[in-house]
């Protein structure tokens, strides 16, 4: 497969993207001057990396450890002209600001935010929670936003709304709305954020600074990631660096950008350079997250709010600055990978576990091919059994060679039933579905649909059969991939008693039992698994080639698990359309598959995932262990004779 040899550009605003930045400048306390040259500089490094709104920490005009100079009318009045320049810049880089700065108002001093863009300084929200405690002492200095009883104030002879109510709407991209709280805000009880989530805002800004103290580095980075997740926003914050006085403190500039719950973009901490990280954030997904969960559309009533509109511009860039995965349903990470496949495994055990105990069975069967998805089924069985102090002899192997069964994966099905104490039975097919083609008047050397799904259904009835022999349960085997593919024969592997498996992508079964071989099994156990994983995927339905192997793989018709699955992440999960699923693959697979090749499995995934939903709108049950599922009495409730026309002319439109 080649990998492709052109880029696309990509318009962020088209796709839902915005790009943002949070910066911790290089900086010196109470030298404004010095302060808003650096500022300018890092706009115009923004600029020209393509972003368009760039979140500076709290009191960065000034420095925040400032202490009893924030009183000095000088350090004031040069804040003042700051933010009028500050304006100025915003014209001329098309850039918008939110900046740090201490104001005053009719005798009192806050703590403020500085929105500004196109020109003007849009609002200024203040602080409403002062730290005063421990190493804070703010409220000797400011006031807390609740003191303030005036809605606006004048720079430079202009009036600039002031208050805690004021959310940013761009008018040129409605998907963003933004809110903004300062430091202590955000880790306080209730902080302002979630009222601003439930009033609309997708984009919330924090301005910090945050000392650094051993262990706070995790609490922060875990705060604003959940922050993220709770408000379903993204959270951009941004942090004083160790250029502030170091008197009795030490600031690192940890910034960061979050969305729904994922870490982005980070700066490095304790850097006194000036920081600035990037990230694109999804506005578009955030707004679908919201439409589709019940608690945050009925959240409690929230404050009104003055809604101050400005432009954000948009820009076509040749790369997503934001990690985009070619494996969304398999941790790039080993620990985190062998922690996720504990997790399913425990998930997948007690739910047959529970369901063993429930109608009393000491008996399961399952049919053994010594592929993937039926071996993982076996260890799931086993390690139920085990946990319910049965004997593994209750487990009814059944392996039944067809016409398409290779000595490699026959022979490790029969070796890996006996390693583990389970019951073998073999039971090989090819009589029985002979006679049934002499009975239906189906030449047996014409192998179409028929030749394979009478295998599949004959295996089916056998294991029903055997099952009510035993008084036993029949396990199903199928991963979440084949249904949402419906590579499965209907009333045939489609049906179970219970399917263990149903919840498990099929790039993530590999790992399972991989898993499986290196944790919870050892010896020639672990051999034979290892040998499975290596097993190319196949149904075993034709033939085999003229030296015994496996001649019918699936992923060449019906393409490659790795892309489908990928597909199956953004479609069910994320809901987005064809033309954002495909660049989303252009960026995750560009070494690897061309434009073409994505266009042609990404057409294919649409036309099997609408027209084999009759297949999952009648599931037998088994455990959801992702945020992905197909069950029609859960998470996917489609018509089964719903159009894909929609979908497919796009793709069209985008060859």
């Amino acid at each position: 497969m080649a990998g492709q040899d052109r880029e696309t550009a990509i318009s962020l605003a088209n796709y839902g993207f915005l790009r943002i930045g949070v910066a911790t400048p290089e900086m010196k306390v109470a030298d404004v001057d010095f302060n808003l040259e650096e500022i300018g500089k890092i706009v115009r490094l923004a600029q020209q990396k393509k972003c368009r709104l760039v979140l500076f920490p709290e009191l960065c005009l000034t420095g925040y450890t400032c202490a009893d100079l924030f009183f000095q009318q000088q350090l004031q009045h040069n804040v003042e002209e700051a933010l009028v320049q500050l304006a100025q810049l915003s014209a001329a880089e098309d850039m918008t600001l939110v900046v740090g700065a201490p104001v005053s108002i009719s005798g009192r001093l806050f703590n403020c935010a500085a929105f500004i863009s196109g020109g003007q300084i849009c609002g200024l929200v203040p602080k409403s929670f002062l730290p005063n405690s421990g190493e804070f002492y703010e409220q000797r200095w400011f006031c807390p936003a609740f003191e303030c009883h005036s809605d606006s104030v004048l720079i430079d002879s202009e009036t600039v709304p002031f208050g805690t109510d004021l959310l940013f709407q761009a008018a040129d991209f409605p998907s963003t709305r933004i809110g903004i709280e300062i430091c202590e805000d955000g880790w306080s009880v209730a902080p302002p954020s979630g009222s601003h989530a439930l009033a609309g805002a997708t984009l919330l800004l924090n301005l910090s600074a945050s000392p650094e103290i051993l262990g706070k580095y995790a609490y922060r980075r875990a705060l604003v990631a959940s922050q993220s997740a709770r408000c379903l926003a993204a959270y951009a914050y941004a942090s004083a660096g160790p250029n502030e006085s170091s008197t009795d403190l030490v600031f690192s500039g940890h910034s960061l950008i979050a969305e729904n719950g994922q870490i982005l973009a980070e700066t490095e901490r304790f850097q006194f350079d000036s920081q600035l990280a990037l990230a694109d954030v999804d506005l578009e997904r955030l707004l679908g997250e919201r439409q589709r969960n019940s608690i945050f559309s009925s959240g409690p009533l929230k404050p009104d709010f003055r809604i101050q509109s400005f432009q954000i511009g948009s820009q076509t860039v040749m790369k997503l600055r934001r990690p985009v995965t070619r494996t969304p349903f398999v941790p790039p990470d080993d620990a985190e990978r062998a922690a996720r496949c504990e997790e399913i495994f425990q998930l997948q055990t007690s739910g047959l576990k529970k369901r063993l105990r429930h109608t009393g069975s000491q008996k399961v069967v399952i049919g053994l091919s010594g592929g993937l998805d039926s071996t993982l089924a076996l260890l799931v069985a086993v390690k139920a059994f085990d946990r319910l102090d049965l004997d593994r002899k209750g487990i009814i192997a059944l392996t039944m060679p067809g016409f398409g069964t290779t000595i490699r994966t026959r022979g490790n099905a029969e070796e890996l039933a006996e390693q583990l104490g389970a019951e073998l039975r073999i039971v090989p097919i090819d009589k029985a579905v002979r006679q049934h083609f002499s009975d239906i008047g189906h030449d047996p050397d014409l192998h179409d649909i028929t030749y394979e799904n009478s295998q599949a259904r004959e295996r089916t009835q056998i294991l029903m059969n055997v099952a009510n022999q035993v008084g036993g349960l029949v396990i199903g085997t199928g991963d979440l991939s084949e249904l949402a593919l419906g590579w499965c024969t209907y009333n045939g592997d489609h049906m179970s008693m219970y399917a263990v498996n149903c919840g498990v992508p099929k790039t993530l079964v590999r790992y399972l039992v991989d898993w499986c071989s290196k944790e919870e099994f050892s010896g020639r156990i672990s051999t034979v698994l290892e040998d499975v994983c290596a097993t190319p995927v196949s149904p075993e339905l034709l033939p085999p080639d003229a030296d015994g192997n496996i001649d019918q793989m699936t992923e060449q018709v019906v393409g490659p698990y790795e892309l489908h699955d990928f597909f199956l992440y953004q479609v069910v999960r994320m809901h987005f359309a064809p033309g954002k699923v495909l660049m989303l693959a252009e960026h995750a697979f560009a070494d690897d598959y061309s434009r073409s090749e994505l266009l042609q499995w990404l057409r294919q995934f649409y036309r099997r995932f609408f027209s084999q939903q009759f297949k999952r709108s009648c599931l037998p049950d088994g455990p959801k262990v992702g945020t992905v599922a197909l069950s029609p009495r859960g998470d996917w409730r489609m018509p089964s004779d719903a159009a894909v026309d929609l979908w497919l002319a796009q793709l069209e439109g985008l060859e």
